[in-house]
């Protein structure tokens, strides 16, 4: 329910009724069964996301987006493995703006299906660089619900890596666990022929939704990726450490590689390696950087974790 208020809200009776959609809009984004009176604040917000959906629909056209990589670093063999591509949009007049405030709004309209091809794309190129150069990193690349629900996102998937001549092993689909359970029976279908396919799979933010270990045995991903929440206060909360430690060790019950991310000081390094986990991602090695950073990040690294 939403509700606004004559005369403070509105003047007329279709100004009231809109005031009071806006209102009931709010309450269906936070998850629907409640209620919320209107505040300028929720129009200020409804006018800002419709101005993000429309230059949205621009953006890749004018070149807005970029790619940054974040490296995943094996803290046992000390040794640059991966990257994460993580989209960027910096935009004409607004400057950059940040992905929490686009890709919610590109994901409910369907535009991360062109957006979620063009980062694909991009971060392929980019790795097929680095190979051509003699560093063989694994590239990560986010896929929302969205794309796993688009009966073309297979074979589209497939022939860009062909067309760019990328081995398909070296390019990991990184998937939300929420994505997974919101249909896990048509998410194992694609999953599974992706992984056919050759593709490596990682369960993104792992920890944080409401997985069925049932379907977490079925699921052919390779790796599950810790989420942040969990690890930031890993060296001073006792239940954070054990749940990372809960994790590790189904992961290994399971055959699966684990990866911490939010991995930032050396507190954390040194506990996540106390319990197992060689693979860490987070600000501690580095921030996400531009592709001829991160190859410089990677011909110079050395690892301090001891």
């Amino acid at each position: 329910v939403g509700i606004s208020i004559y005369p403070d809200d509105a003047q007329s009776y279709e100004e009231l009724v809109k005031a009071a959609d806006t209102a009931m809009y709010q309450v269906k984004e936070a998850g629907k069964n409640g209620y919320q009176f209107y505040t300028q604040t929720m129009n200020d917000k409804v006018t800002q996301r419709m101005h993000i959906e429309n230059y949205l629909r621009s953006a890749i056209a004018k070149d807005e987006f970029f790619v940054e990589y974040q490296p995943k670093v094996n803290i046992v063999t000390k040794s640059v493995y991966g990257m994460e591509a993580l989209v960027r949009w910096n935009h004409a007049t607004k400057g950059l703006i940040r992905p929490d405030e686009f890709i919610g709004i590109s994901e409910e309209t369907g535009q991360i299906l062109l957006l979620g091809l063009w980062v694909a794309k991009q971060a392929m190129l980019d790795t097929k660089m680095l190979h051509d150069e003699g560093k063989r990193v694994i590239v990560s690349i986010n896929v929302s619900s969205k794309q796993l629900g688009d009966a073309s996102f297979v074979e589209e998937i497939c022939a860009i890596a062909d067309e760019i001549g990328l081995e398909r092993g070296f390019v990991e689909l990184e998937i939300t666990e929420t994505h997974i359970m919101k249909n896990v029976d048509k998410a194992l279908l694609i999953l599974n022929e992706l992984h056919k396919r050759g593709f490596l799979l990682s369960i993104d933010d792992f920890g944080t939704g409401y997985s069925s270990l049932n379907y977490l045995k079925k699921l052919p991903t390779k790796t599950i990726k810790i989420d942040r929440s969990f690890v930031l206060d890993i060296d001073t909360n006792s239940d954070d450490r054990s749940i990372v430690a809960a994790i590790i060790a189904m992961a290994n019950s399971l055959g699966k590689d684990v990866i911490a991310e939010g991995s930032e000081t050396r507190a954390h390094i040194e506990a996540l390696r106390s319990l197992g986990c060689s693979k860490v991602q987070g600000y501690y090695f580095s921030k996400p950087l531009k592709i001829e950073m991160f190859k410089e990040f990677v011909t110079n690294f050395k690892c301090d974790a001891t």
